[in-house]
Protein backbone atom coordinates (compact mmCIF):
# COMPACT_ATOMS: atom_id res chain seq x y z
CA UNK A 1 0.00 0.00 0.00
CA UNK A 2 1.26 3.69 -0.83
CA UNK A 3 2.07 6.13 1.61
CA UNK A 4 -1.77 7.84 0.17
CA UNK A 5 -3.44 5.11 0.51
CA UNK A 6 -2.46 4.47 4.62
CA UNK A 7 -3.27 8.41 5.11
CA UNK A 8 -6.52 8.24 3.39
CA UNK A 9 -6.93 5.24 5.78
CA UNK A 10 -6.56 6.95 8.63
CA UNK A 11 -8.42 9.91 8.10
CA UNK A 12 -11.37 7.95 7.08
CA UNK A 13 -11.52 6.22 10.13
CA UNK A 14 -10.65 9.75 11.91
CA UNK A 15 -13.53 11.73 9.80
CA UNK A 16 -15.95 9.12 11.23
CA UNK A 17 -15.16 10.22 14.64
CA UNK A 18 -18.03 12.06 15.73
CA UNK A 19 -18.50 14.04 19.26
CA UNK A 20 -20.89 12.33 21.15
CA UNK A 21 -18.87 10.69 23.48
CA UNK A 22 -15.31 10.21 25.23
CA UNK A 23 -13.40 7.45 25.77
CA UNK A 24 -11.74 7.16 29.55
CA UNK A 25 -8.52 8.80 29.51
CA UNK A 26 -5.99 5.81 29.63
CA UNK A 27 -2.70 8.23 29.81
CA UNK A 28 -0.90 5.47 29.06
CA UNK A 29 2.94 5.78 27.95
CA UNK A 30 4.31 5.61 24.76
CA UNK A 31 7.11 3.84 23.53
CA UNK A 32 9.69 6.85 24.36
CA UNK A 33 8.08 7.00 27.53
CA UNK A 34 5.54 9.89 26.87
CA UNK A 35 2.35 10.22 27.52
CA UNK A 36 0.37 8.78 23.86
CA UNK A 37 -0.19 6.20 21.91
CA UNK A 38 2.28 3.90 20.89
CA UNK A 39 4.63 5.68 18.59
CA UNK A 40 3.03 9.44 19.00
CA UNK A 41 2.65 11.54 22.08
CA UNK A 42 -1.03 12.43 22.81
CA UNK A 43 -2.01 15.70 24.21
CA UNK A 44 -2.19 15.07 27.86
CA UNK A 45 -0.26 14.63 30.48
CA UNK A 46 0.67 11.25 32.74
CA UNK A 47 -1.30 12.85 35.87
CA UNK A 48 -3.65 15.64 34.65
CA UNK A 49 -6.71 15.31 37.07
CA UNK A 50 -5.84 13.29 39.65
CA UNK A 51 -2.65 13.97 41.32
CA UNK A 52 -0.67 17.08 41.59
CA UNK A 53 2.50 14.05 41.78
CA UNK A 54 2.59 11.39 40.12
CA UNK A 55 4.59 8.85 38.50
CA UNK A 56 4.40 5.98 35.45
CA UNK A 57 6.95 3.39 35.32
CA UNK A 58 6.88 1.24 31.86
CA UNK A 59 8.46 -1.50 29.79
CA UNK A 60 8.06 -2.57 26.17
CA UNK A 61 10.18 -5.01 24.19
CA UNK A 62 10.17 -4.98 20.51
CA UNK A 63 10.55 -8.45 18.80
CA UNK A 64 12.53 -8.32 15.37
CA UNK A 65 12.91 -11.94 13.94
CA UNK A 66 15.61 -13.34 16.96
CA UNK A 67 16.77 -10.41 18.47
CA UNK A 68 14.45 -8.04 21.46
CA UNK A 69 14.88 -4.28 21.91
CA UNK A 70 14.08 -3.40 25.01
CA UNK A 71 12.84 0.18 26.39
CA UNK A 72 12.14 0.87 30.04
CA UNK A 73 11.11 3.94 31.14
CA UNK A 74 9.66 6.45 33.49
CA UNK A 75 7.77 9.23 33.62
CA UNK A 76 6.81 12.04 36.20
CA UNK A 77 3.76 14.66 36.16
CA UNK A 78 4.04 17.73 38.53
CA UNK A 79 1.55 19.69 39.49
CA UNK A 80 -1.13 18.64 36.77
CA UNK A 81 0.51 20.58 34.43
CA UNK A 82 4.24 19.40 33.29
CA UNK A 83 5.35 15.73 32.16
CA UNK A 84 8.97 14.81 31.96
CA UNK A 85 10.18 11.56 30.88
CA UNK A 86 12.94 9.23 30.03
CA UNK A 87 13.20 6.21 28.43
CA UNK A 88 16.68 3.78 27.51
CA UNK A 89 16.43 1.90 24.55
CA UNK A 90 18.37 -1.24 23.85
CA UNK A 91 18.22 -0.96 20.67
CA UNK A 92 18.56 -4.20 17.73
CA UNK A 93 22.77 -4.83 17.09
CA UNK A 94 25.43 -3.93 19.00
CA UNK A 95 26.79 -0.84 20.60
CA UNK A 96 23.46 0.99 19.35
CA UNK A 97 21.68 1.98 22.59
CA UNK A 98 19.85 5.16 22.55
CA UNK A 99 18.58 7.75 25.68
CA UNK A 100 15.23 9.52 25.11
CA UNK A 101 14.65 12.71 27.54
CA UNK A 102 11.03 14.35 27.21
CA UNK A 103 9.27 17.43 28.46
CA UNK A 104 5.60 18.34 28.11
CA UNK A 105 3.42 21.35 29.61
CA UNK A 106 -0.41 21.09 28.98
CA UNK A 107 -1.98 23.94 27.91
CA UNK A 108 -4.09 25.76 29.95
CA UNK A 109 -7.43 24.94 28.05
CA UNK A 110 -10.71 24.01 29.36
CA UNK A 111 -11.65 19.62 29.58
CA UNK A 112 -12.43 17.56 27.51
CA UNK A 113 -10.01 18.44 24.92
CA UNK A 114 -6.42 18.20 25.93
CA UNK A 115 -3.39 20.27 24.10
CA UNK A 116 0.24 20.29 24.84
CA UNK A 117 3.22 21.17 24.05
CA UNK A 118 6.50 18.93 24.20
CA UNK A 119 10.12 18.47 23.44
CA UNK A 120 12.48 15.99 23.16
CA UNK A 121 15.92 14.94 23.45
CA UNK A 122 17.14 12.02 22.04
CA UNK A 123 21.21 10.77 22.31
CA UNK A 124 21.76 7.58 19.62
CA UNK A 125 23.77 5.06 18.89
CA UNK A 126 25.74 5.53 22.45
CA UNK A 127 28.23 2.85 21.88
CA UNK A 128 29.41 3.85 18.54
CA UNK A 129 32.31 6.59 17.65
CA UNK A 130 29.49 8.47 15.47
CA UNK A 131 26.71 8.88 18.05
CA UNK A 132 24.08 11.05 17.05
CA UNK A 133 21.92 13.95 18.29
CA UNK A 134 18.23 14.50 18.10
CA UNK A 135 15.77 17.54 19.27
CA UNK A 136 12.25 17.57 18.23
CA UNK A 137 9.70 20.07 19.16
CA UNK A 138 5.92 19.89 18.72
CA UNK A 139 2.18 20.50 19.42
CA UNK A 140 -0.20 17.48 20.43
CA UNK A 141 -4.29 18.05 20.52
CA UNK A 142 -6.53 14.97 21.27
CA UNK A 143 -10.30 15.06 21.62
CA UNK A 144 -13.05 13.15 22.22
CA UNK A 145 -15.66 11.37 20.23
CA UNK A 146 -16.93 7.80 19.56
CA UNK A 147 -16.95 5.78 16.52
CA UNK A 148 -19.44 3.46 16.22
CA UNK A 149 -21.11 4.74 19.45
CA UNK A 150 -17.81 3.47 21.38
CA UNK A 151 -16.11 6.17 22.78
CA UNK A 152 -12.72 7.45 21.43
CA UNK A 153 -10.28 9.81 21.89
CA UNK A 154 -7.97 11.32 18.57
CA UNK A 155 -4.91 12.93 18.86
CA UNK A 156 -2.93 14.80 15.76
CA UNK A 157 0.68 16.28 16.35
CA UNK A 158 2.66 18.50 14.44
CA UNK A 159 6.43 19.22 14.65
CA UNK A 160 9.81 19.52 13.46
CA UNK A 161 13.08 17.78 14.78
CA UNK A 162 16.43 18.80 14.08
CA UNK A 163 19.84 17.29 14.31
CA UNK A 164 21.94 15.75 11.64
CA UNK A 165 19.84 12.98 10.81
CA UNK A 166 17.17 14.89 9.94
CA UNK A 167 16.39 16.61 6.26
CA UNK A 168 16.05 21.05 6.97
CA UNK A 169 12.64 20.81 5.46
CA UNK A 170 11.36 18.13 7.36
CA UNK A 171 7.93 18.51 9.04
CA UNK A 172 6.39 15.92 11.53
CA UNK A 173 2.86 14.95 11.40
CA UNK A 174 1.11 12.04 13.07
CA UNK A 175 -2.14 10.95 13.98
CA UNK A 176 -4.30 8.18 15.84
CA UNK A 177 -7.25 7.04 18.17
CA UNK A 178 -7.90 5.51 21.06
CA UNK A 179 -10.85 3.48 20.63
CA UNK A 180 -12.60 1.46 23.90
CA UNK A 181 -14.42 -1.70 22.15
CA UNK A 182 -17.08 -2.36 23.00
CA UNK A 183 -18.16 -1.41 26.47
CA UNK A 184 -21.19 -2.89 27.54
CA UNK A 185 -19.02 -6.29 26.76
CA UNK A 186 -16.00 -5.69 27.68
CA UNK A 187 -16.47 -3.21 30.20
CA UNK A 188 -13.63 -0.49 30.02
CA UNK A 189 -10.89 -3.21 29.86
CA UNK A 190 -10.21 -3.25 26.25
CA UNK A 191 -8.58 -0.36 24.06
CA UNK A 192 -7.60 -0.28 20.34
CA UNK A 193 -4.80 1.82 19.37
CA UNK A 194 -3.69 2.84 16.80
CA UNK A 195 -1.61 6.01 15.07
CA UNK A 196 0.01 6.86 11.79
CA UNK A 197 2.89 9.04 11.33
CA UNK A 198 6.24 10.31 9.13
CA UNK A 199 8.71 9.89 12.64
CA UNK A 200 8.81 7.24 14.84
CA UNK A 201 9.45 7.36 18.72
CA UNK A 202 12.71 7.70 17.85
CA UNK A 203 14.79 8.84 15.19
CA UNK A 204 16.62 5.56 15.04
CA UNK A 205 14.08 3.24 16.59
CA UNK A 206 14.54 -0.44 16.59
CA UNK A 207 11.54 -1.19 14.37
CA UNK A 208 10.13 0.24 11.26
CA UNK A 209 11.08 3.39 8.74
CA UNK A 210 8.59 5.51 9.04
CA UNK A 211 10.40 8.52 7.41
CA UNK A 212 10.64 6.34 4.64
CA UNK A 213 6.70 6.23 3.74
CA UNK A 214 5.55 6.56 7.34
CA UNK A 215 4.42 4.14 9.80
CA UNK A 216 1.08 2.93 11.09
CA UNK A 217 0.87 1.04 14.54
CA UNK A 218 -1.68 -0.79 15.64
CA UNK A 219 -2.38 -2.71 19.01
CA UNK A 220 -4.45 -3.48 22.10
CA UNK A 221 -4.08 -2.12 25.61
CA UNK A 222 -5.61 -3.81 28.40
CA UNK A 223 -6.88 -1.61 31.28
CA UNK A 224 -6.39 -3.18 34.46
CA UNK A 225 -7.40 -0.47 36.55
CA UNK A 226 -10.96 -0.62 35.18
CA UNK A 227 -11.36 -2.39 37.86
CA UNK A 228 -13.24 -0.88 41.03
CA UNK A 229 -10.37 -2.02 43.51
CA UNK A 230 -7.01 -0.51 41.20
CA UNK A 231 -9.08 2.55 39.84
CA UNK A 232 -6.79 4.92 41.98
CA UNK A 233 -3.62 3.37 39.81
CA UNK A 234 -2.82 2.87 36.07
CA UNK A 235 -2.19 -0.49 35.34
CA UNK A 236 -1.86 -1.44 31.27
CA UNK A 237 -0.89 -4.50 29.03
CA UNK A 238 0.07 -3.14 25.50
CA UNK A 239 0.32 -5.75 22.42
CA UNK A 240 1.11 -3.82 19.35
CA UNK A 241 2.26 -4.26 15.85
CA UNK A 242 4.75 -1.69 14.95
CA UNK A 243 5.43 -0.19 11.37
CA UNK A 244 1.94 -2.82 10.22
CA UNK A 245 2.25 -2.15 6.73
CA UNK A 246 5.92 -2.61 5.51
CA UNK A 247 8.31 -4.91 5.60
CA UNK A 248 9.66 -3.46 8.24
CA UNK A 249 7.19 -4.47 10.83
CA UNK A 250 7.99 -5.85 14.12
CA UNK A 251 5.86 -7.24 17.68
CA UNK A 252 5.49 -5.47 20.56
CA UNK A 253 4.79 -6.32 23.71
CA UNK A 254 4.65 -4.02 27.06
CA UNK A 255 3.11 -3.02 30.83
CA UNK A 256 2.96 0.26 32.42
CA UNK A 257 2.04 1.42 35.85
CA UNK A 258 1.37 4.60 37.33
CA UNK A 259 0.41 5.68 41.15
CA UNK A 260 -0.22 9.14 42.71
CA UNK A 261 2.12 10.12 45.09
CA UNK A 262 0.63 13.32 46.19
Amino acid sequence: MKRSGVVLFVVIILAVVGPDSAAQPLNGMSLNAATGLIGIPSGRIGWQTDADLGIDLGYHALFDNDEIAHIPKVSISLLRLTELSFAYDSNIGDDNEDMIFGAKIRLPIDAPTAVAIGANFQRLQLGEDNDENVQQFYLASTYPGSFFGMPAETTLVVGKAFGEMVDDGDIDFGMGFDLELFPNIFQGYIHWINDFANFSYSRDPAAGQAERRGAFNTGVRIDLAAHPALSDYKLLIDFMLVDALDDTRAFGAGVSFGAPLM
